[in-house]
Formats: C-alpha cells, sequence, structure tokens
C-alpha cells in the first residue's frame, strides 16, 4: 500500500494505522537518505575532494517535488554506430 493514490477501507481507525504507518515509513526514508549522504560527503573528504558549505547546506534528505517510482528513462533508438542495421523486406 506504500505510494498509493486510494485508502481502500472505510474503518477509520485503519486508515488513521495507514497514515501514521506511511509517516513513520517516510520519516525513516528521510533519515536513511540523511545518513546515505553524511557517508558519501565523508568518503569525499576522505578522497581529498574539498566540500563547498553552501552546496551542502542546499542538499536536503528531504524531498519536496515530485518523484517518479521507477526514475526517468531514457531510451536511445538509434542502432549503434558500425552495425549493420537489418531490414525486412517483405514481398508484395
Amino acid at each position: 500500500m506504500f505510494a498509493s493514490d486510494v485508502i481502500q477501507d472505510n474503518d477509520p481507525v485503519h486508515q488513521e494505522k495507514i497514515i501514521k504507518f506511511h509517516e513513520l515509513l517516510a520519516n525513516c526514508l528521510i533519515f536513511h537518505t540523511a545518513v546515505d549522504i553524511t557517508k558519501v560527503v565523508n568518503d569525499l573528504i576522505d578522497e581529498g575532494w574539498e566540500i563547498d558549505p553552501v552546496d551542502l547546506a542546499a542538499t536536503s534528505p528531504y524531498t519536496t517535488c515530485k518523484t517518479r517510482r521507477l526514475g526517468t528513462w531514457h531510451l536511445d533508438m538509434e542502432p549503434p554506430v558500425g552495425q549493420a542495421v537489418g531490414q525486412l523486406r517483405l514481398a508484395a
């Protein structure tokens, strides 16, 4: 039921449990993202990268825009360079 558009039960107690579970799950995801960001920044510092505090201040684990659950996909429909393109020739 996570990220579902509809609560399919009319029981108010069950609806409240679902809403609280979703809030808890969202908070856990935000916390996990913050931990991941901290780990990546620390790894970059260990590798010698200079981290600008202004850039880091603009990084947030809390997303406020629409998120695509399956990501953004780019399909390159062009054939690879240097490979023959097969053509199907059907008789009229």
